[in-house]
């Protein structure tokens, strides 16, 4: 059986690894940035941090800094015209997944005009060109939008986010310096690092898992297990450079092979209620595994030994499953996330319809187990 892995061309890794950020745009021959990058960032002078290596560099910029925290097709809209009239020849995109997300929509359309209406754009897409070149530096240990092919948009009309599939948005360099990530407050620092454990263990046990993607993701799984709690509590500088690591290593993994139906709901709950997708994933994942258990059991006794249960190649099945849903859960309490999806606005009355929009997102065939809309809803009614 044959498979594709697709990864990008270079990445820098470690404390001031922006610095590398001039010499690599001269080399490739850019002459003007297009700096996307959300508007708390530049509030808290985190974009600063490149915006003074550019000014330094005497390398020219436009900064475009209109986009929301679950972006939207409006978000890509404007920059594609704010990108046109900068002239600009590079997008550099520096923040989380939402500036990242935004930057690639933002460059798939530079260079596929006649996909400007963006909704055409979900799902696999098969657009012709490759996107405007990005570099893309991440300022959250999560969504590892830096080396995937994926972006996720919402469409407000819809009220449902589009998780776009693409090779030709994978940027051209990455850089994750941990001086960027530092500046996260302990919330955004827990949301995106327990985001990064669900791509990682969606995408350990996904349905088109190979032996390359398994690598990536036990590796991600035992080092956010290690890391994560120092990353958020004691802002300790060699847990949030491991993050950074950690979180890039999923992507790598799941970008290829795709996650599951923790996703597909947490989707709609940042399309319907705007809740962060961090926080999404981590009040849904124990939930879901729970539900997956019972097709995985292997695979979660195979993370268990991996991530300091050794005894768990001795459980039966269900202490196995027990077991790894009372881990996934206490590592979300040690970094402070304790909410359930109803202290986000979900009520009774919604589950059908979230259900409904779960069933038609593109996670969904990847789930290991099959899943009905009843399932959905139980799942969400769980999850509350």
């Amino acid at each position: 059986m044959s498979f594709r892995f697709v990864l990008n061309e270079t990445s820098y890794f470690g404390k001031g690894a922006r610095e590398e950020l001039p010499n690599e745009i001269k080399k490739r021959g850019f002459k003007k940035v297009f700096l996307v990058s959300d508007a708390s960032l530049v509030e808290a002078g985190v974009t600063k941090k490149v915006e003074d290596i550019l000014n330094k560099e005497k390398i020219p910029y436009k900064l475009y800094s209109k986009i929301k925290p679950n972006p939207t097709i409006k978000n890509v809209l404007n920059g594609v015209t704010a990108c046109k009239r900068s002239k600009a020849d590079l997008i550099v995109a520096v923040g989380g997944g939402s500036s990242i997300d935004t930057a690639k929509g933002i460059s798939i359309v530079m260079t596929n005009p006649e996909r400007a209406d963006v909704k055409s754009l979900n799902g696999l897409s098969n657009t012709i060109n490759k996107g405007m070149p990005i570099i893309a530096l991440p300022t959250t240990a999560g969504t590892a939008a830096e080396v995937t092919i994926n972006y996720v948009i919402t469409d407000e009309d819809a009220k449902i986010k589009m998780v776009c599939v693409d090779p030709n948005d994978i940027p051209i360099l990455s850089i994750i310096d941990s001086e960027l990530m530092a500046s996260m407050p302990k919330s955004l620092a827990a949301a995106t690092g327990m985001d990064a454990l669900t791509h990682a263990v969606e995408g350990y046990i996904t349905s088109a898992h190979n032996e390359m993607s398994d690598m990536f993701h036990m590796k991600a799984i035992q080092m956010i297990f290690k890391y994560l709690p120092d990353a958020v509590n004691e802002k300790n500088e060699d847990a949030i450079e491991m993050m950074g690591i950690a979180q890039y290593i999923a992507g790598m993994g799941f970008s290829n092979v795709g996650l599951g139906i923790v996703h597909s709901m947490a989707h709609q709950l940042g399309a319907v209620y705007d809740t962060p997708h961090g926080i999404a994933n981590a009040m849904l994942l124990p939930v879901v595994m729970r539900f997956n258990g019972e097709v995985c059991a292997n695979r979660f006794r195979e993370i268990l030994v991996n991530i300091g249960r050794p005894d768990a190649a001795n459980l039966n099945d269900q202490d196995v499953i027990n077991t790894f849903v009372w881990m996934i859960s206490e590592l979300s309490k040690k970094v402070g996330i304790t909410q359930t999806i109803k202290d986000y606005g979900v009520k009774e009355e919604d589950l059908e319809m979230l259900a409904e929009k779960a069933m038609n997102d593109p996670c969904k065939p990847g789930n290991p187990r099959e899943v009905t809309k009843e399932d959905f809803i139980n799942l969400y009614r769980q999850a509350m």
